[in-house]
């Protein structure tokens, strides 16, 4: 069986790491390639908003026309794309076309804007994979199956020792993996966490890239902060380990993305942050018409008509002194912390898993 696993984010590889797992335990003679394989880093394709995707579109011509010749050339028997739909639905319609079957994983998000894409989605793909349980229903009957949440299972299976883990005082930053979110979010989370006392700042980096930019900003803010009446507390930047870093932190800022999901299934009080470009800004407001909240698990929690758990600071409406006021509130108030990490508590027993979610993919790709 020849495989191309096409993942253009590191959510994505990481959910291909154990897919591709799952796949050789059951077909152990299986050939599995993906973008590395044909000389494109992870960190260059998870490009952040319209303008720094049109000022590297001939990178991304060129990213396409190479996997349409690796599907003519290889000739796999099955695309398994993940998420980053952009590229990758052009990729999955190309290889239906050609008579190679087309898996999808992660659901796009048509249930919360241009749900017009719908018919086109259905007809670039043989099968998605759905990650939430009213994700199918947008389908036609029999293309989406729901295979429950891979990060739910995870968490499921881990020992992660609840509240007893819990560092006092320790905030986890988490600004996004890609260039362009950390470069618009971490400075104004760096200023928020800048006066408060008795506390430890971590930031996990998704990659070395990412780590550069963060060390840079890191680095010039403690600049600016010598002009200041104070200084930062005590900061880490760390190599991966977000995950970890969220069990073990107090309080959080997350910038939307998996990570936020991360944050509520590691029952962590966490303030989601995001900020775009104010055209984009623009034409999201208008976009979006399917759901309320950006966070997952606050859009978990909104179809199920529950009250949502992750306070959102979105555009204008992240500022400094509204992180600052969220996590000061969570670092002082045990009782406000506590009814925080309730109201996760209440949107994830929505989120049941459904048995192992990466077997169950493997068993569609074979």
């Amino acid at each position: 069986m020849k495989l191309l696993v096409l993942a253009g984010e590191e959510s994505g590889v990481h959910y291909a790491e154990r897919i591709s797992a799952a796949v050789r335990a059951k077909c152990p003679d299986a050939e599995i390639r993906g973008y590395s394989d044909y000389g494109f880093k992870t960190a260059d394709l998870a490009v952040f908003g319209i303008w720094a995707v049109l000022r590297r579109i001939f990178f991304f011509l060129r990213v396409k026309r190479t996997m349409v010749r690796a599907i003519d050339e290889w000739k796999p028997d099955v695309v398994c794309t993940i998420d980053y739909p952009g590229m990758n639905l052009k990729l999955a319609a190309y290889a239906k076309s050609k008579g190679i079957k087309a898996v999808h994983v992660v659901c796009p998000q048509v249930w919360a804007w241009h749900q017009g894409r719908i018919p086109r989605i259905e007809r670039s793909l043989d099968k998605i994979c759905c990650f939430f349980p009213f994700e199918p229903a947008i389908f036609r009957t029999g293309l989406a199956e729901f295979v429950g949440h891979p990060l739910a299972q995870e968490f499921e299976g881990s020992v992660d020792g609840g509240e007893e883990r819990r560092e006092k005082g320790l905030v986890a930053l988490l600004p996004g993996s890609r260039l362009g979110e950390i470069e618009k979010h971490l400075p104004t989370l760096l200023e928020a966490v800048a006066p408060l006392k008795g506390i430890r700042v971590a930031i996990p980096a998704a990659n070395e890239r990412a780590r550069a930019a963060i060390e840079r900003i890191v680095a010039n803010f403690k600049t600016k902060l010598s002009t200041l009446n104070y200084k930062l507390s005590t900061l880490t930047v760390q190599s991966g380990g977000a995950r970890e870093l969220l069990r073990r932190a107090d309080v959080a800022a997350v910038a939307s993305g998996t990570a936020t999901l991360e944050a509520a299934l590691a029952r962590c009080p966490t303030v989601l942050v995001y900020k775009v470009g104010p055209i984009l800004a623009a034409f999201l407001r208008r976009a979006i018409n399917g759901v309320k909240h950006v966070g997952l698990a606050n859009i978990i929690a909104e179809k199920s008509g529950a009250e949502c758990p992750m306070p959102e600071l979105l555009q204008e409406n992240f500022t400094v002194e509204a992180v600052r006021g969220y996590l000061e509130r969570w670092l002082g108030d045990p009782a406000s912390r506590a009814e925080a990490a309730k109201k996760l508590d209440k949107t994830l027993n929505m989120l049941e898993s459904h048995g192992d979610a990466y077997a169950r993919i493997a068993e569609i790709l074979i």
